[in-house]
């Protein structure tokens, strides 16, 4: 067994399978927030690269199905795929139109953004009783909110305070990947 620590409190005795886990959704969620992070930097400053970070973020979800499909089963792992595209989807769609100056458009994008968590946070309180859906659904507005405002500070060329709301948004990333391995662990008693 290995000791696991996190800054001032010990998270307990872990196998190496159990912190490989870890470690992979730790891995999905940072490609989650750093993929979509080039996204609006390329939208922002018309990269010819957009086309091909899409496309790698656009992977991410797939990526996220490969790993819950042995504890979900096909069904589930496809439908958390299926939730998280259509929540890329409409943070490209939101981050078009701002840069448009679209608001009727930005307003509805965020209705739809929003709905979206709330579908998220109750699929994962449904497949896990470890998973609370008001935890998850906390955790989602917090990350669309943020992830909001880094591409509102990018667009507007305020790059110090985009790089300070990142910081904010990959710490919580971890909190997520955190959450969706230790619910796992204590589900599946996955040693």
């Amino acid at each position: 067994m290995v000791r696991f620590k996190k800054k001032n409190s010990v998270l307990g005795n872990y196998t190496s399978n159990q912190i490989n886990l870890m470690n992979t959704f730790r891995k999905l969620w940072e490609q989650h927030i750093m993929w979509t992070r080039s996204f609006i930097i390329s939208i922002a400053s018309n990269l010819g690269d957009l086309t091909m970070v899409t496309n790698r973020l656009l992977q991410n979800p797939s990526d996220f199905e490969n790993v819950l499909r042995p504890f979900y089963g096909r069904e589930n792992a496809a439908k958390f795929q299926s939730l998280f595209q259509e929540h890329l989807l409409i943070a490209a769609k939101l981050v078009n139109d701002a840069k448009a100056g679209n608001t009727a458009e930005v307003k509805e994008d965020e209705i739809k953004w929003y709905e979206n968590a709330d579908q998220i946070a109750a699929f994962m309180a449904s497949i896990n009783p470890y998973w609370s859906e008001q935890e998850w659904r906390a955790l989602l507005y917090d990350h669309l909110k943020m992830t909001e405002n880094e591409a509102v500070e990018r667009l507007n060329g305020q790059y110090e305070a985009d790089i300070l709301i990142y910081d904010s948004i990959e710490e919580q990333a971890l909190k997520m990947a955190d959450l969706m391995s230790t619910g796992i662990i204590k589900q599946f008693g996955y040693k």
